[in-house]
């Protein structure tokens, strides 16, 4: 019953994180002290992704690499902190999914063990009355043969009986 509801929620907070991602972007460029730590930030990161891709082509490394203008490194680094939040977001709420999923697998492994465990009782349970109702019959055959109704209460040889009457004795 949880799971829409969970799923829904999750959805929702999707959804909700992009306007908000939006809106971190736009203020990121209006604080002074902020704005200079994004600029860094996304120097940072463009010289990173710069160097990557000059490896990965093969082009040469000793290259010296232009900083990116002031507007264009807002505009990079408001845009790596929008996607930063909603890949958060996105994970938090996988991380959440994965772990609800496990406490629940818990739960049935559990119930399951304990069920088992019932089982196996029950079993033992049966296996100590089988042994009871065999000692009963092995006193009450041992008190017939005392009395003398041995061939009453034989129950070990059935065919041994049969045998003995069908030829004659």
């Amino acid at each position: 019953m949880i799971l829409p509801f969970a799923k829904l929620g999750t959805l929702a907070l999707k959804t909700f994180c992009k306007p908000i991602a939006k809106r971190i972007k736009k203020e990121a460029g209006r604080h002074p002290k902020f704005r200079h730590s994004i600029i860094n930030i996304a120097q940072v990161n463009h010289r990173f992704t710069t160097k990557l891709q000059r490896r990965i082509y093969g082009h040469a490394m000793d290259v010296a690499i232009r900083p990116l203008n002031e507007d264009k490194a807002v505009q990079a680094a408001a845009d790596l902190l929008g996607e930063l939040f909603v890949f958060t977001v996105a994970g938090t709420a996988v991380i959440f999914e994965v772990q609800r999923s496990s406490k629940s697998e818990a739960r049935k492994e559990a119930l399951r063990k304990q069920e088992l465990e019932a089982l196996r009782q029950r079993d033992e349970d049966l296996a100590r009355e089988i042994e009871m109702l065999k000692y009963k019959i092995k006193e009450m055959e041992r008190v017939a043969k005392g009395q003398g109704l041995g061939t009453l209460f034989n129950f070990r040889k059935p065919h041994a009986i049969e045998d003995g009457q069908s030829k004659g004795i």
